[in-house]
């Protein structure tokens, strides 16, 4: 859920943050005991997720859920330094993919009435977003779901995360809603609201806070109790402020550049083991721990209306136009409640992605509910081999396509 004017990667001081896990001869095999798929599409998927290894994937773990059945591959390493691969159902941070089961908990709240999504952010937290030009009287409920509220993102003030020195420091701090809000409002807002489009974090926070002031509970409580149980998301938690990933997990790995560094800098330090963290610095716009099985069915569950009732839908999966730095890794994307619309070669697709030190998701759902992709990385910090070219957009994009796409 890393702060972000091209979605989820860094744009403070590390704009550039590279992984330095090498690209060793992938320890990659497919899972036949989990496919009813045909060998062609498993070994199309296989080739997508070795190729993620040139651009610094240490290791990949990606499942394709479809009517069919099935299939999960796996590339590289989920321990380096061990040489062991990414275990078939291991858990893993989603960063903020956290913020399409946010989203789907308010929006539960508005269709049970309880509140609009037009109701201004101060009708339902009173005094909470002011100062500076912040001013809660004139934002929505939709707004903030929709990132256009012009709201400055919190961690623009929280440097210290994305530096060695400072995350080594910083990683097992708790930061509250309260505060990490009150931070946000040290900044002036980017826009008015509603004028235009830019991701921040702060909007999720602050929909965290309006369910917990809405039903009396914590917002990882009503997630559990209207998302995962149902769901039956065996897998998937929100930690809260433990450090911990249940077992089995890969090492999540983090490589920081030192002032300035550029892509190519040599100065760039060595990767370390960023899998023990404090994720509530995410909070609810990203500290959930899931699965490839569990983000599958959670979208599918949502897309097919298993979730949200009609109309709640309908307003999910309205859409505005992002901005140019977003559509440079998503090109077209638009961005809906908590879920993006993303153009692809058979149409489109819905998705959320996330990105937290040492993890990063991706995914892509059919407009129906009935296919769907996860893909798993142990860093969200890449750096490409020598000789292999800046990808075009997100380095996902073909396998998701490929999937979703290319055999039906």
């Amino acid at each position: 859920m890393r702060i972000s004017k091209t979605f989820l990667t860094v744009t403070v001081a590390v704009a550039a943050a590279a992984s330095s896990v090498p690209v060793a001869q992938a320890a990659s095999r497919t899972s036949a005991e989990a496919s009813a798929h045909p060998a062609g599409l498993r070994a199309v998927l296989q080739q997508d997720a070795d190729a993620l290894l040139k651009y610094g994937a240490p290791g990949v773990l990606v499942e394709l859920d479809t009517a069919h059945g099935d299939t999960k591959v796996r590339s590289g390493f989920g321990n380096v330094e061990k040489g062991t691969p990414v275990p078939w159902n291991a858990k893993f941070r989603i960063g903020s993919y956290t913020k399409t089961f946010v989203s789907a908990t308010l929006l539960q709240l508005v269709g049970e009435g309880r509140l609009k999504l037009d109701d201004s952010v101060e009708k339902v937290l009173p005094g909470v977003v002011h100062g500076n030009g912040n001013d809660g009287r004139k934002i929505t409920v939709r707004q903030l779901l929709q990132h256009t509220s012009g709201l400055t993102d919190y961690l623009t003030g929280m440097p210290q995360l994305f530096s060695e020195e400072g995350f080594q420091k910083a990683r097992f701090d708790t930061v509250t809603s309260k505060q990490a809000v009150e931070l946000a409002m040290t900044f002036k807002p980017q826009f008015a609201p509603g004028a235009e489009w830019d991701y921040s974090n702060t909007n999720y926070v602050l929909a965290g806070m309006i369910i917990e002031r809405v039903t009396g509970h914590r917002w990882q409580d009503e997630v559990q109790r209207r998302i995962i149980a149902p769901l039956g998301l065996r897998d998937t938690s929100a930690p809260g402020t433990s450090p911990e990933i249940p077992r089995p997990h890969a090492v999540g790995y983090e490589r920081f550049p030192g002032p300035d560094a550029t892509e190519d800098d040599p100065k760039y330090g060595e990767p370390i083991d960023a899998t023990r963290q404090n994720p509530s610095w995410g909070g609810a716009a990203g500290e959930i721990i899931s699965t490839t099985d569990d983000g599958n069915r959670f979208l599918q569950a949502l897309l097919s209306g298993k979730v949200l009732r009609p109309a709640e839908l309908a307003e999910m999966t309205r859409t505005v136009p992002t901005n140019d730095g977003f559509r440079s890794n998503w090109p077209g994307a638009r961005y809906g409640l908590g879920l993006m619309w993303v153009p692809n070669s058979c149409g489109g697709s819905w998705a959320h992605g996330g990105d937290i030190m040492g993890f990063q998701t991706r995914n892509g759902v059919t407009p129906d509910g009935t296919r769907s992709i996860i893909v798993s990385i142990n860093t969200d910090s890449f750096k490409r081999a020598p000789g292999v070219p800046a990808p075009q957009g997100d380095i996902t994009r073909t396998i998701i396509d490929h999937a979703l796409c290319t055999v039906r």
